[in-house]
């Protein structure tokens, strides 16, 4: 059986030797040389241009078109889905241990990110425009409406499983793909971000952390979390006060923000 999982960069960084893990350098069609041992996401059918408006969902894209695996899987170059955090790269998840998983789980997903004081829906619009997150909501009611409720319940609650990391059997992992990406897709049409900044235009790659449990849920899929893995400190102090004057303060937030 072979297992790969990719490890979405947009630079030169350290990786796993662990040769399940391959780094995939996106937006290479924007970026110049790729770095020596990474797969550029700019070859056979590929977004790579759109990296700036669909961060590391152009190595998604990727792995769903170019890749055959029958185990597939997406890290961050900062973020790795590990058994023991505290051990950095040689504590991310084995080939054995992915087995393992996949053996009794239909997917392998990050422990749920908390936001207690929040719903997933509010946070996103204190963060970022509300407008595509809306359209998004119609793109569901239109083109997958059997969705709808579970997008509906998600919006409402104050967790989820974030920064668009999982591992999958290959086939579900494609499906996955197929899905967000017909939807996003549908949402760049709707939508006019030519005024975004740098920060906002990377508007897809966002929204599509809503989704993984809207599919999840509505397939009725069994899921495993685990710990996420920080190649770099958090800084949780900064974070929480973020939050909370987005909560309380949301224009003045958006003020700084923009």
């Amino acid at each position: 059986m072979k297992v790969q999982i990719y490890v979405a960069a947009h630079k030169p960084y350290q990786m796993p030797q662990d040769s399940t893990y391959r780094p995939i350098f996106v937006g290479a069609a924007l970026n110049g040389v790729t770095p020596q041992h990474y797969q550029p996401d700019n070859v056979g059918d590929n977004i790579s241009a759109s990296n700036p408006n669909f961060n590391e969902l152009t190595a998604m894209y990727w792995i769903w078109k170019n890749c055959h695996a029958d185990i597939k899987g997406l890290n961050q170059y900062r973020r790795y889905l590990a058994e023991a955090p505290k051990r950095k790269l040689a504590g991310i998840l084995s080939m054995d241990e992915i087995e393992g998983l996949l053996e009794q789980y239909d997917v392998i997903v990050p422990k749920k990110r908390h936001y207690y004081i929040e719903s997933n829906y509010s946070h996103y619009i204190h963060a970022h425009h509300q407008e595509p997150l809306d359209v998004m909501r119609t793109v569901i009611h239109d083109q997958h409406p059997d969705f709808l409720a579970d997008f509906d319940r998600l919006m409402h609650q104050t967790s989820a499983h974030m920064f668009n990391m999982m591992i999958m059997p290959g086939p579900k992992f494609d499906a996955y793909a197929e899905w967000v990406f017909d939807i996003l897709f549908e949402v760049r049409n709707r939508i006019d971000i030519s005024d975004y900044d740098v920060q906002e235009a990377r508007v897809f790659g966002y929204l599509s952390e809503l989704l993984l449990d809207v599919w999840i849920n509505h397939q009725h899929l069994s899921y495993v979390e685990v710990p996420v893995m920080y190649m770099e400190k958090q800084q949780l102090p900064a974070k929480a006060y973020n939050l909370l004057k987005r909560k309380f303060f949301p224009q003045a937030a958006k003020r700084t923000h923009f």
